[in-house]
């Protein structure tokens, strides 16, 4: 550690989100820039703590070195930095905007005072990387003749690729999707990331051998017999894409829209692709309502804003969590506690511990929500239950309302149910300690085989299937 006193003479300090009034009426991303010598400050503050909870396994899931290149930006070491920060992370430009930094609720220093600002020192590292042109391709210095078709290009695929086409295999990423990226593009709104940031970094990979193949839906665009008989190995990325939905009196009604899908019309009509207007889902001058008070209700609260949203209600079915870390989530865990996130920040009405009862519309159009109060309940088994408080019911006037209450699996239709591959209890796809399915030859890696999660997450599991996926042949070979 650079400064052994650091974090005694510097005050946690990050980047400054762009003002409301500005921010809103653009699609850019809504922090200002920072200068080098405020995050090198604060790579000073980093302890020598003796025990990096930070990297452990309840802080960074990809195992980052970061008091190493805490260390290192403090000394003005940069792209030494880079080169750590890259040893672990393929992406740290997609964590660095996206994660919600369980390293930092684990870091040390958190427990006393704020904790070190990695989430923006990571940030600052890679696009210092690239601005100096120190992200360059990293092409393999010998070919295998191993093939591997990677089918998803979210940031699990994407890291699975990069890795085994760095040891010498031939990858081909398959995508559904007219570009690349997965939910990186399509679900994450530009005001968290613009796309700039998933080119460039799919430009390097491009020029390291991978090979990208878009609008391809595997199973009827190309075959299930012609991709195993053509790869050595098959890794399925495909997400967690299936969306929690409401069985409930008229959700027929036309105004009624899973957050994916209105996300991903927006970021499509960001890029200039063509909207048919007949299909055009729009916050503009509406009363919006979202059910579902996560990172996607969030996404969906600052784009209705961007749209021009009349106004806006957030539901959110669990009650309010306290101000500051609860008691049964103790350092260094990651906290239950209240956030409130740029898009709160933007305005919205926020309700807690409502369920929504039915819809109502006239002539197939929504109208009105009708809700009730809830009380928790935790039953002697431990079974979380919602119970209705008497004479709570409310009604309120809606013209749109988004599904944003989380993901409940990967889509079985189609590709997984023909390839036959098993499913765990959660409903996701089973693997074994190679992270590969009960079908020799095919892996899962991702939301696919865990369930919705963060992106660090992903990006890890992409790198243990590579792992995986090596060890298996290697196993093949011994026998």
């Amino acid at each position: 550690m650079g400064d052994p006193r650091g974090f005694l003479k510097t005050q946690r300090d990050g980047p400054k989100r762009r003002p409301v009034p500005e921010r809103v009426k653009d699609w850019k991303e809504f922090y200002e820039p920072l200068p080098d010598e405020m995050m090198m400050a604060q790579g000073g503050r980093c302890m020598d703590c003796g025990v990096p909870f930070c990297q452990g396994n309840t802080g960074c899931p990809v195992k980052n070195m970061i008091p190493d290149w805490n260390d290192l930006i403090f000394q003005g070491r940069w792209e030494a930095a880079l080169k750590t920060l890259h040893a672990t992370n393929n992406f740290p430009e997609f964590t660095g905007r996206l994660c919600p930094a369980p390293c930092e609720t684990a870091c040390v220093l958190g427990i006393i005072d704020g904790p070190v600002s990695i989430r923006n020192i990571e940030q600052q590292i890679v696009d210092k990387g690239f601005h100096e042109g120190w992200v360059v391709p990293a092409r393999p210095g010998l070919e295998t003749g191993k093939t591997v078709a990677v089918i998803g290009s979210g940031p699990a695929g994407l890291a699975a690729a990069q890795q085994l086409r760095r040891s010498g295999h031939t990858v081909v990423v398959f995508e559904k999707a007219d570009k690349i990226g997965g939910l990186l593009r399509y679900g994450i709104p530009d005001f968290k990331m613009e796309k700039e940031v998933i080119d460039r970094r799919l430009q390097q990979m491009d020029a390291e051998g991978v090979i990208f193949k878009t609008n391809v839906t595997v199973g009827t665009d190309y075959s299930i017999v012609a991709l195993q008989s053509e790869f050595d190995a098959i890794l399925l990325a495909t997400g967690a894409e299936v969306g929690r939905d409401l069985a409930i009196p008229g959700r027929e009604l036309n105004g009624i829209h899973q957050a994916m899908d209105y996300l991903t019309q927006q970021n499509k009509r960001n890029a200039g692709d063509f909207i048919d207007p007949s299909l055009s889902v729009t916050a503009h001058n509406k009363r919006v309502v979202i059910i579902g008070g996560g990172d996607t209700g969030s996404d969906c609260l600052g784009t209705c804003h961007r749209q021009g949203a009349r106004e806006v209600t957030q539901f959110e079915l669990l009650p309010e969590p306290p101000m500051r870390r609860a008691a049964e989530t103790p350092w260094p865990l990651w906290p239950m506690q209240l956030r409130t996130s740029h898009a709160h920040e933007e305005g919205c009405r926020r309700e807690w511990s409502l369920s929504t009862a039915r819809f109502e519309g006239s002539n197939e159009q929504l109208k009105k929500l009708h809700t009730v109060r809830v009380e928790k309940k935790v039953d002697l088994h431990g079974r979380i239950q919602f119970v209705e408080v008497p004479e709570s019911a409310m009604e309120l006037e809606a013209d749109l309302v988004l599904l944003a209450m989380g993901f409940v699996g990967p889509e079985k239709k189609g590709l997984l149910s023909d390839l036959g591959v098993a499913f765990d209890s959660r409903g996701n796809v089973a693997v074994d300690e190679n992270q590969m399915t009960s079908i020799a030859g095919i892996f899962a890696a991702g939301d696919v085989k865990r369930g919705a999660s963060l992106i660090v997450w992903a990006i890890r599991e992409g790198r243990d299937a590579a792992d995986g996926i090596e060890r298996y042949w290697k196993q093949k070979e011994s026998v």
